[in-house]
């Protein structure tokens, strides 16, 4: 039976290399660790590994780039909302980069299920648990923008088809991707967290684990 012996119900957490147990059902702040978000992103590829290339076109990778853009687009951006941009997949450690037409199938719940993860992860590193709407129509600006280079470069979208689903690149900005392997892009984004977190007036946090 799925349930298990007199129904019992079925385990609901996942134990991360940190030896975190994260309740997917209630997930708490206290374990969650920036180092098992950075080792689960550098291996989760986006457009679900259909990229050319030695290697998948990571969401580690991916939140760089947009975390980037998004400071290119409103240079003054402040550093908790750069790092918001760095996050804004982070979830996605836990649930992998499902790609948007499978979400829109799935609907409302799994979106409460995302959300509940963000918010976990916001309070975690001293974001506040809703992001404010104009800050995220900047992410998803970015978000897209990126996206149109993934999708013109790796994934093999024409530059017409890719400005009809994402719109066009922002302005004075232009990417050469060089997919990154798992090792590197997970070292960048934990670097690029503690620059960001520090830069936002944030304790460092303790690490975790090391995967060397």
């Amino acid at each position: 039976m799925a349930n298990g012996p007199r129904g019992k119900q079925p385990r609901a957490w996942q134990r991360m290399l940190s030896g975190r147990r994260l309740d997917l059902l209630d997930p708490s702040p206290m374990d969650i660790e920036i180092e098992d978000i950075a080792h689960g992103l550098a291996r989760v590829a986006r457009w679900n590994g259909q990229t050319i290339g030695e290697h998948g076109f990571s969401v580690a990778q991916h939140s760089l780039v947009v975390e980037e853009i998004a400071a290119h687009i409103q240079p003054d951006l402040a550093p908790r909302w750069r790092l918001a941009a760095l996050l804004h997949d982070a979830s996605e450690y836990v649930i992998g980069d499902m790609i948007s037409p499978f979400k829109a199938a799935l609907g409302v719940s799994y979106k409460e299920f995302e959300e509940r993860l963000e918010h976990a992860i916001h309070a975690r590193f001293g974001l506040p648990a809703k992001t404010p709407q104009n800050i995220k129509k900047l992410l998803k600006t970015a978000d897209r923008a990126c996206a149109y280079f993934e999708a013109t470069q790796l994934a093999g979208f024409t530059v017409e088809e890719s400005r009809v689903i994402f719109g066009p690149p922002p302005e004075g900005y232009n990417l050469v991707i060089h997919p990154q392997p798992p090792g590197e892009a997970q070292e960048r984004y934990v670097a690029r967290f503690h620059i960001l977190s520090e830069a936002a007036g944030y304790e460092r946090t303790p690490q975790a684990f090391s995967t060397e």
